[in-house]
């Protein structure tokens, strides 16, 4: 069963969370980022991902009096955006490189942009031999027989794996 959510800020455990802890978390998120704006991005992506947590479920108790969890979800935030950054930072280099006349105009890039943070989001989710198959086949161009004999696995196991990948890019799509 769901608990609806408080309205009165004096009886809400989120909000009194947020007023006990927003402070040293913003100032732990500066010192990481080493960004004042980016920080409160991240301790306000905190907070809202804590509060989507507490509306699947009840049992706030567990994490309402600590600073872990918060930092964990937090910590988890900073590494998303760093990926994001590297990511970004390496489309706009293999783009640079590109004649001026077949560079994406400014709309497409930020779509490609997208789709690439999805796309490694769904990557980064597979477990390591499913990604490495399916990275070596969509990436280097090998065909299954061959992935199967170089990780010294079974032709069936490899479509396995590609089979689960292919449907975790769909599901992410």
């Amino acid at each position: 069963m769901r608990t609806a959510l408080s309205l009165d800020p004096a009886s809400d455990p989120i909000a009194a969370l947020y007023r006990d802890h927003h402070g040293w978390l913003h100032t732990w998120l500066r010192k990481k980022l080493g960004c004042s704006h980016q920080a409160a991005d991240i301790a306000q992506d905190t907070f809202v991902r804590v509060m989507g947590s507490r509306a699947q479920s009840s049992d706030t108790a567990c994490w309402a009096e600590s600073h872990a969890y918060l930092t964990t979800v937090a910590r988890n935030l900073v590494v998303d955006h760093w990926r994001r950054q590297e990511l970004e930072r390496a489309y706009l280099a293999a783009i640079a490189l590109l004649p001026e006349p077949e560079a994406p105009s400014p709309e497409t890039r930020l779509l490609i942009l997208e789709s690439l943070l999805r796309i490694d989001k769904c990557l980064a989710a597979l477990p390591a031999v499913t990604r490495r198959i399916f990275l070596r086949s969509q990436l280097d161009g090998l065909i299954y027989a061959d992935i199967a004999t170089e990780m010294e696995l079974s032709l069936a196991t490899v479509k396995r794996h590609m089979s689960r990948a292919f449907l975790a890019c769909l599901q992410a799509a």
